[in-house]
């Protein structure tokens, strides 16, 4: 992209050489100046519809304490979704949830090209080539995307407050799920409050099922992870599922070599 303050995304601990590589597409809400905001206040540009509130800061500690690559989105989601593919509505949405996007509405085949390309493009492929890179170190690399939902959905309160998501490929999931009861008193569900069906694997698919990679998406709750203090506990959770899960998935593949 033009310059740093646009770029599409960010490598963080690149040299990294634990089994797994972090994703976390919606880190970030900024939009480029010559996206003019996508005509939305303050508010909205802060809100939970133009990025994942939380979701960095808890995908930057398990990348250390995994020793694992990061990959962050540098640009709102509301300019483009990493984790839609280009002919998905909701890839540049006219609206979401309850917030409409006047800079979205009525794009050109152009506009939209221009997104993908300086986007989308430049994101899926920096994180295909970090997948490559830490297979080609030596175990293939589990994928882990990172993402905080929003407590109230359409005025509804969700109640899950970790979810634990995967498409045709639940290894990792199951992994995990398995040791949910570690963690008294948090509430883990598996596909909630979102799944396959609603189009959110996107990136699993491209980049897990599609190199025969265990991949898992974690959502948290954006309300338990608002301070430093929520996001180094959160973490350690996480962790408390996560480490285990890994290893059992390494101990397999060693065992089918």
């Amino acid at each position: 992209m033009a310059n740093n303050d646009e770029k599409a995304f960010e490598i963080l601990n690149a040299d990294g050489r634990g089994a797994a590589v972090i994703v976390c597409e919606h880190a970030s809400n900024h939009v480029p100046a010559r996206y003019r905001n996508l005509g939305l206040s303050e508010t909205d540009r802060q809100s939970h519809a133009a990025w994942d509130p939380g979701a960095e800061a808890v995908a930057q500690r398990l990348s250390q304490a995994l020793d694992a690559p990061l990959i962050v989105g540098r640009v709102s989601r509301l300019v483009y979704d990493c984790n839609r593919p280009p002919e998905a509505p909701g890839a540049m949405p006219e609206r979401s949830e309850v917030i409409d996007v006047p800079g979205n509405v009525g794009l050109s085949d152009e506009d939209r090209a221009e997104r993908v390309h300086c986007v989308y493009d430049p994101f899926t492929t920096a994180l295909g080539n970090l997948l490559t890179r830490q297979a080609q170190r030596g175990t293939p690399p589990a994928l882990i995307t990172v993402h905080s939902f929003t407590p109230l959905w359409f005025g509804e309160h969700r109640s899950v407050e970790i979810g634990i998501l995967h498409d045709d490929d639940s290894r990792l999931a199951d992994a995990m799920l398995a040791r949910a009861k570690s963690i008294p008193g948090r509430k883990i569900n598996r596909n909630d409050p979102y799944g396959p069906a609603d189009g959110v694997t996107h990136t699993l698919r491209l980049h897990g099922l599609a190199n025969n990679l265990a991949n898992v998406m974690i959502e948290v709750r954006n309300d338990l992870i608002e301070t430093p203090a929520q996001q180094n506990a959160v973490a350690e959770e996480l962790l408390t599922l996560l480490r285990p899960a890994l290893a059992q998935l390494t101990q397999a593949e060693v065992g089918n070599a």
